[in-house]
This record gives C-alpha cells, structure tokens and sequence, in this order.
C-alpha cells in the first residue's frame, strides 16, 4: 500500500473518529482533576510511510493562556505509550481494522516527541503494517 492509499483512508473525518478531539480533556481531567488545567490539545494526523512503517502523529497544540514547553512534552511518549484514556494500543487496533484483511499492525511505537514550533509538538506513532 503507497502513501496515497493510506490518505485516502486517513481523511480528516476518520482521523476524528479514531481520536476524538475531548480526549485530551479526559486525559487532563484523570492527570490534574480539572480539564482546564491541561496546557494542549491532542489529536491524531497522518504522517505517511516511512521506512516501511505507517507513521501517525499525536498533533500537540498550545492552549491560549498556557505553554507548551520541551521539558513538558519529551517525557510524554513514555506516557502516552501506557496512559489508558490516550489507549494507542486500541488505537492501533481500529487502525488495522480500517485497514481491512489483506494487512495488519503488528507492532508499534512512539517516537520522540518533536517540535515544529513554540505552539506545535508531534509524537509520531510508528506502525508495523504487514500483508497477510
């Protein structure tokens, strides 16, 4: 499957689904007990195929009023990988389903978290994808 394949799947509605836009609040309401307190967005953007692995990103935005600094978000892979409300393993799961029988998702991972810009992180998920 080509890069163009997967953007066909991966448009901005199914994005959407796979990773709905409150679920940072959820993640920030567990972590702090108060949604507010959260200082990003989170949500989930195709990247395309890198070394023949499908590459997602969580898509890190600064909230007005707050700071999304480096030393905030390095340590967040580690986070993300096992948080259950972030739940990149049934992630992965609708990810392979949506990609029908012919492949599957074995294995994944997060990479390091990225900087694009002082309002813009993005930690790409990494993700097997084999033809059965």
């Amino acid at each position: 499957m080509t890069t163009d394949n997967f953007a066909s799947i991966f448009t901005t509605d199914t994005l959407l689904k796979l990773f709905p836009k409150d679920r940072a609040d959820e993640f920030f309401d567990a972590l702090f007990g108060d949604a507010s307190e959260g200082a990003f967005d989170i949500a989930l953007g195709f990247r395309g195929m890198e070394q023949g692995k499908l590459v997602m990103e969580l898509l890190l935005t600064e909230r007005p009023g707050h700071c999304l600094a480096c030393n905030l978000t390095q340590g967040l892979p580690t986070v993300f990988s096992r948080h259950p409300i972030i739940n990149i393993n049934g992630l992965v799961k609708e990810i392979d389903e949506l990609l029908g029988d012919e492949y599957n998702c074995p294995e994944w991972s997060l990479g390091y978290t990225e900087q694009r810009g002082s309002s813009l992180h993005v930690i790409p998920i990494k993700i097997d994808v084999v033809r059965n």
